[in-house]
């Protein structure tokens, strides 16, 4: 019995003196590369949460380790050591006196790389968050005298909306009185008056408007109802417009085609041809939003097609031409007009004009004067909350009077001259 105990105990300690490789692990570096779509030209829109697609691409690194061999005595204490290189015989052990080992664990690896898994199809995206209550919105001062010059309360609010919906709008033109286009300069200056309303129409695309318009009012909030004026130049014009807003379309409310076209003699067809003109061209540069035209109340009345033909009814409408409407009455005779043409339509009307002359021919009951004309506007307001754009932010120096116009073309301007006049 004691023999074979001694023979256990012998042949345990000969498993201690026998070298004990150590080796090192070497991580198997792992590369995900995500690929994602190529951005297209400027106006070229992907969707957004469409399936991701994984690729993985393994690496394999072989690498040599070095083996440390520790010797041993028969109570397990070291007493040398000794490195192979695979390939190579272990040195002799050193006869040097028993040390303290030195440390011979490599550094904390980083935890082994995740196995790749096949892709998988996107999760749908989480259900959009309950939309917060909308702002109150803030309210608007009525247009002064000429003394003290119109003004709506600065917009501090979210953006406007695109299309109808907007609470206060008016138009203007950039022309000086001899015809000649007005300089960036004084475009900047005109718009130093024209301060706090939501929307601001233009009739067109020529003097470099619509980039003057932008970028002077840059920053803010406000929202252009542009025009597309000249109908046998439809694309010119819509192409100016794109390359005037560089892609931005939110800071446009809605685009016109043509301004009292079918008023004027023009064929209705040939005006509801323009429009689809209109919407294919602006569609390729990216715009999705309103494309109406703009005709006189009369003429939307007697064509409706041209207003089913737009995404909105968009009339100018002004009480002083009928010549039986006093100027306090002004808004009771928009809104019969507004109401008229809906209920016909079946379709939201935008009132694009309306307003009262300071100067010019009586027509009937119809006075232009100053104080006819704050009558006129405080009287609209009263009739309507919304979706009205005044004609015009100043006079219009570079139009003609005419007896057709009871010499009044001229002076609508809700805050009288131009500053840059």
């Amino acid at each position: 019995m004691k023999t074979v105990l001694l023979s256990a105990i012998s042949l345990a300690l000969l498993q201690l003196a026998t070298p004990q490789p150590h080796r090192m692990t070497v991580p198997v570096r792992i590369q995900h590369e995500r690929l994602t779509r190529h951005a297209g030209p400027r106006h070229e829109h992907f969707k957004r949460h469409g399936p991701v697609k994984i690729h993985t691409k393994v690496d394999y690194v072989t690498v040599s380790a070095e083996d440390v061999i520790v010797y041993v005595d028969s109570h397990g204490t070291p007493v040398s050591t000794t490195t192979i290189l695979h390939g190579q015989p272990p040195s002799t052990p050193s006869s040097a006196p028993p040390a303290p080992p030195s440390p011979l664990l490599p550094p904390p690896l980083s935890p082994p790389a995740p196995k790749p898994e096949a892709p998988q199809p996107a999760p749908p995206p989480p259900p959009p968050p309950p939309a917060s209550p909308a702002p109150k919105p803030q309210p608007q001062p009525q247009p002064q005298s000429q003394s003290q010059p119109a003004s709506v309360a600065s917009n501090t609010g979210g953006p406007v909306a695109s299309g109808p919906g907007f609470k206060s709008g008016i138009s203007y033109t950039p022309y000086n009185a001899d015809n000649s286009c007005k300089s960036t300069q004084q475009v900047a200056t005109d718009f130093t008056k024209i301060s706090g309303y939501e929307v601001i129409r233009l009739y067109g695309t020529d003097c470099n408007q619509v980039s003057n318009v932008l970028a002077t009012t840059k920053g803010s909030n406000v929202k252009f109802f542009l025009g597309i004026y000249d109908l046998a130049q439809v694309q010119k014009e819509a192409e100016t417009i794109s390359n005037a807003v560089k892609g931005d379309w939110s800071r446009v409310n809605a685009i016109s085609v043509g301004n009292e076209m079918v008023n004027k003699g023009t064929d209705p067809g040939t005006v509801i041809g323009a429009i689809g003109q209109a919407r294919n061209a602006l569609k390729r540069h990216g715009y999705n939003g309103p494309i109406v035209t703009v005709d006189t109340m009369m003429a939307m009345t007697k064509h409706p097609e041209i207003c089913k033909a737009s995404d909105f009814c968009a009339i100018n409408c002004h009480a002083f031409f009928d010549g039986k409407t006093p100027a306090e009455k002004s808004g009771e005779f928009v809104k019969g007009w507004v109401d008229k043409i809906g209920k016909a339509t079946g379709k939201t009307v935008v009132v694009t004009e309306t307003g009262w002359p300071t100067r010019g021919d009586t027509n009937g009951v119809a006075v232009p004067s100053q104080e006819n004309h704050q009558a006129a506007i405080k009287s609209i307001q009263g009739a309507f909350a919304s979706n009205v754009i005044f004609f015009s932010a100043y006079n219009d120096m570079w139009k003609k009077n005419g007896q057709g116009t009871f010499n009044a073309e001229q002076y609508w301007g809700i805050m009288g001259n131009a500053p840059s006049a």
